[in-house]
């Protein structure tokens, strides 16, 4: 039976394929403030121009491209019960060939109804447009989980970092929760590989491994230390 590889990715897998994905550290994602474009109270507000953005969004995440970390870690599933909970709102890793992802924030390719978000859907193309309605008669939004609103598979990702026999941590800061807080899950006796140009607050967790590169290069290295013979 292979061991369980759990890897927590965030915003700086994707910043090498061209996304810009949110950071809070100015508050803004692309050129907007986030609670203008990502809360359920800017949805009410103005539902078009949040419709746009996330379409604007869903465009560019289907030009983009898998990068190297995301192919690598597709292929580590022949060595690895790999198991990815990822932070981000884009389809790469499924696209690199990752069989085992769980979105924490929904994924943009999909849409949801207003008033059930159990009801999704696959968006053909980049555009969701105003009147496109789901089976219950309400208009359709992004399947993305904005600020204020539950997670609703931090759950799952809770027990799938319980059994975690390798840890790994991509491009992440750990500065919103609780996605953050899924480290805590993780045993104590697993070690824990993070990777990223700036390592997060990591010092009071055990068996740490520090990668202090972007996540191609940090996975690569990670790679060469899982699979040597």
């Amino acid at each position: 039976m292979k061991r369980k590889l759990v890897v927590l990715t965030g915003a700086g897998i994707s910043a090498e394929s061209g996304l810009k994905t949110f950071r809070d550290t100015d508050g803004l994602w692309e050129g907007y403030n986030v609670y203008d474009v990502a809360t359920p109270e800017a949805w009410k507000r103005n539902p078009a121009m949040v419709q746009d953005f996330y379409n604007q969004r869903r465009k560019q995440v289907l030009e983009a491209e898998p990068n190297a970390a995301h192919r690598a870690l597709a292929d580590l599933e022949a060595f690895f019960d790999v198991q990815i909970i990822t932070q981000n709102i884009d389809d790469l890793h499924e696209r690199a060939g990752s069989s085992n992802v769980t979105h924490l924030h929904g994924v943009i390719t999909r849409s949801q109804s207003d008033i059930n978000p159990e009801l999704t859907y696959p968006i053909n193309g980049w555009e969701l447009k105003t009147g496109t309605y789901c089976e219950l008669g309400s208009q359709l939004r992004p399947h993305v989980v904005w600020f204020g609103e539950d997670v609703p598979m931090i759950g799952p990702a809770t027990k799938i970092c319980s059994k975690a026999h390798v840890f790994m941590l991509i491009g992440t800061s750990l500065a919103v929760y609780p996605a953050a807080g899924l480290i805590n899950f993780v045993p104590r006796t697993t070690v824990k590989y993070i990777i990223d140009p700036k390592i997060p607050e990591v010092d009071r967790y055990k068996n740490i491994v520090k990668i202090e590169k972007a996540a191609t290069a940090g996975v690569a290295e990670v790679v060469k230390m899982l699979t040597v013979t």
